[in-house]
């Protein structure tokens, strides 16, 4: 999931390449252009569907919103525009916001602003990142990512599969996304250099792994989403929504495969001359590590098993690793990704504020209001799709999931599949070099690469926000197979 607060533009190579800085706020100036003028065209779909594909539908008169829901939304708006521009946590806006909503227009006090506060997500986030900080320091993750490219003997086209098979384990597992890039993309884009596979490649493999296991009922982004729909009144299966989510990315990886390979560049000619790859010898557990491979298998039965909270969970077997490692213990709680925090925090408050004035039901309204649910739910895909590729996803979840609940009460959408198309669309996108995910493929490619690779994976995430939400829309709204 992108966060904004980390995103970065890689330098030049060196002070000779100081005059090509402006590249990239051009193309992004220009990325974003086009990215307007195609939301523009999809709204103007939307309205010209209604009418082509509901022509009988009796006029009624449109809902109005008043000037109590239209002021919250502008600042929902600002605000996302805000933290697209600038580094600032669009949480700690989203709690500021809510105080001045709630407190100066709404009379409301801080118990009524905070009821809807999402103390068991937040404990989900803290418990979760808690430990696999911990499991990342004491080398816990090296020894997995170790074990599993001796899998692959020297056989390099296979290296990207292995490490999207373990970007999806560990999110699956709980890590968050980008913990998970930042965890892989070191190895994983050496490796392509050594073996000459396309950084881009290896790259896109790692973030749409890590999009593949990122909605497993352990996951943050699966509960987040689970427990936002099952608050708006639509349940939906974690275990289908997991399997969608991995469907999804493993289908855009292996088209991914398919046009690269049409194109000439799986291999890379700018990396080494060397294709054998140097298989890592054997690495066995040891001490904490084992202790933190064990604790994991017992997080799995505890949760998958007994149905116990994962956060609970977590912050019990990270207490036990901090008990054995005193020492860390601070730096252990410096590994809280607290950012997350504060955002999900932060917007599901906001949210949870306009929902209490009806500015989400009179915007669902409205869009029932053109006909042409189908439609609607395309274009709320492209809407989130694009605007995770330059804003958070994590936050356009939650101001974008509460919108589907009217349409999917008085349609026959299919909750699941709806749901998981809108998470899957803002999250797919991520390869992006504006977010975080794509950042971190950028920042480790080589230092006189890195401006051919930001240049090539804007490129691909440009193909990825034109064509992700149309494949999740395509396979998982019309079908109804969720």
């Amino acid at each position: 999931m992108s966060n904004t607060s980390q995103r970065t533009i890689p330098p030049a190579a060196d002070h000779a390449r100081a005059g090509r800085t402006g590249r990239p706020a051009r193309r992004r100036r220009i990325l974003l252009v086009a990215v307007a003028a195609f939301a523009t065209l999809g709204l103007v779909a939307v309205l010209l569907g209604g009418a082509i594909f509901n022509p009988a539908a009796p006029t009624e008169p449109e809902p109005t919103m008043t000037a109590i829901q239209i002021i919250p939304l502008i600042i929902l708006v600002v605000m996302f525009v805000v933290a697209t521009r600038w580094p600032l946590n669009i949480g700690i806006m989203g709690l500021v916001a809510s105080f001045g909503v709630g407190y100066f227009m709404l009379g409301m006090t801080d118990k009524e602003i905070l009821a809807e506060f999402p103390a068991s997500i937040v404990l989900t986030i803290i418990g979760v990142t808690y430990f696999f900080s911990m499991a990342q320091r004491n080398g816990t993750i090296d020894v997995i990512v170790q074990s599993c490219v001796r899998l692959v003997r020297g056989k390099t086209l296979m290296l990207p599969w292995v490490f999207f098979l373990m970007a999806a384990a560990l999110t699956a597992l709980g890590t968050f996304s980008p913990a998970a890039v930042a965890l892989l993309a070191p190895a994983a884009i050496g490796f392509a250099y050594e073996s000459r596979i396309h950084p881009v490649l290896m790259g896109a493999f790692i973030i749409n792994g890590a999009h593949a296991g990122g909605f497993s009922p352990l996951s943050v982004a699966g509960v987040l989403v689970h427990d936002i729909a099952q608050e708006n009144g639509f349940p939906v299966s974690q275990g289908a929504l997991f399997i969608a989510s991995f469907a999804v990315n493993l289908i855009l990886s292996v088209l991914t495969v398919v046009v690269l390979a049409l194109l000439g560049k799986l291999r890379d000619g700018a990396g080494s001359h060397h294709a054998d790859l140097l298989v890592p010898g054997s690495i066995r557990p040891r001490g904490q590590q084992v202790l933190t491979l064990m604790l994991i298998v017992v997080m799995l039965v505890c949760t998958l098993g007994f149905h116990m909270p994962i956060g609970f969970v977590a912050l019990s077997a990270g207490l036990i690793l901090a008990l054995i490692n005193i020492k860390e213990h601070q730096t252990f709680i410096g590994g809280i990704s607290w950012s997350t925090v504060l955002l999900v925090a932060g917007m599901i408050t906001y949210v949870s504020l306009l929902q209490h004035v009806g500015v989400i039901d009179t915007l669902a309204e409205q869009a029932l209001a053109l006909g042409a649910p189908l439609l609607i739910a395309l274009v709320l895909c492209y809407v989130i799709g694009v605007g995770s590729a330059f804003a958070s996803s994590t936050a356009l979840l939650t101001a974008f999931i509460p919108m589907a609940g009217p349409l999917l009460a008085t349609s026959t959408l299919s909750a699941s599949g709806t749901v998981a198309a809108l998470a899957i669309a803002a999250t797919v996108v991520d390869v992006s070099p504006f977010s975080t995910d794509g950042a971190l493929v950028v920042a480790n490619a080589r230092e006189d690469d890195r401006q051919r690779v930001y240049r090539q994976l804007m490129i691909y995430a440009g193909g990825v926000v034109l064509a992700a939400p149309l494949l999740a829309w395509a396979l998982l709204v019309p079908t109804g197979i969720m």
